[in-house]
């Protein structure tokens, strides 16, 4: 008789809000919802680009399992000899050959007899030129398929046109597919005809009172001067976005997916008494 697991995935945590939001809210939140197996982006921690060791090993305390990167992976360079260490932190893996670090895992579920693979892709469009995602996601479905049918993707991409033609390539072949990049968790969780669930971005765990977790006065300058700007990295309005998944052991289907955001946004005025 099959059975259900429950993943949860943190979207892109952003900079020190990010992380506090982590430290405040994700224990609450896994005893809350009870996920088998948790997943966090965390390209963006470290100053808002990139990591550091210890902003891993916190992740992992607060009960993460596994960091999916992006193409700020390799921002700090510090952590360049760790990513050759730690086969729970991910990068994208069409970055080219010789590349730190691992851009795809199996994994024990924790407490269970299962596993799950896990991979991390990046798009092309609009991004720096790297190999084809797409011939890379049939290369690593097939190595994880030979151990299990739960099969999690990250796809760290700027285009929605990109990340919903992943969705369709990869629909019935891995369990959960979740789009990275862009910030702004988008209104479109739902399981796909063969299977797949599928969201176009997960959205940010960070400040949302700022622009995709920059500070909006100097992402400003850069739009209206178009010249650069240092980055700084916003805080207000902090957020936790995420997705929680639940699938089938047996298929490696998904049977539930929505949309995980706290606090919610207001959408009303709120009238004086």
């Amino acid at each position: 008789m099959s059975s259900t697991k429950r993943i949860m995935f943190i979207g892109d945590v952003v900079a020190d809000p990010g992380i506090n939001l982590l430290d405040t809210l994700l224990p609450s939140l896994i005893k809350k919802h009870k996920p088998d197996f948790v997943i966090a982006n965390g390209e963006n921690a470290h100053e808002g680009m990139g990591l550091n060791r210890t902003i891993v090993k916190n992740f992992y305390k607060l009960g993460i399992h596994v960091i999916t990167g992006g193409n700020h992976s390799f921002a700090k360079w510090k952590i360049y000899p760790y990513m050759k260490e730690d086969k729970n932190l991910l990068r994208p893996f069409n970055y080219p050959k010789g590349a730190h670090g691992y851009g795809f895992g199996i994994y024990e579920i924790p407490g269970t007899d299962l596993k799950i693979g896990v991979m991390n892709l990046m798009g092309r469009t609009y991004m720096q030129p790297l190999d084809d995602p797409f011939s890379a996601a049939d290369y690593v479905i097939d190595i994880i398929k030979k151990e299990t049918n739960l099969i999690f993707l990250d796809f760290h991409a700027e285009a929605t046109a990109e990340k919903m033609a992943m969705g369709w390539h990869v629909d019935g072949r891995v369990s959960i597919q979740v789009g990275t990049h862009t910030h702004i968790p988008t209104n479109d969780a739902r399981i796909l005809p063969d299977g797949t669930g599928y969201i176009t971005d997960a959205g940010m765990t960070g400040a949302y009172h700022s622009v995709i977790g920059m500070d909006k006065d100097t992402a400003l300058k850069r739009f209206q001067l178009q010249t650069p700007h240092r980055y700084k990295s916003a805080d207000g309005d902090n957020r936790l976005s995420g997705i929680l998944a639940d699938v089938d052991t047996e298929t490696g289907k998904c049977v539930h997916i929505e949309s995980l955001l706290f606090p919610e946004f207001n959408t009303t005025v709120q009238q004086e008494s």
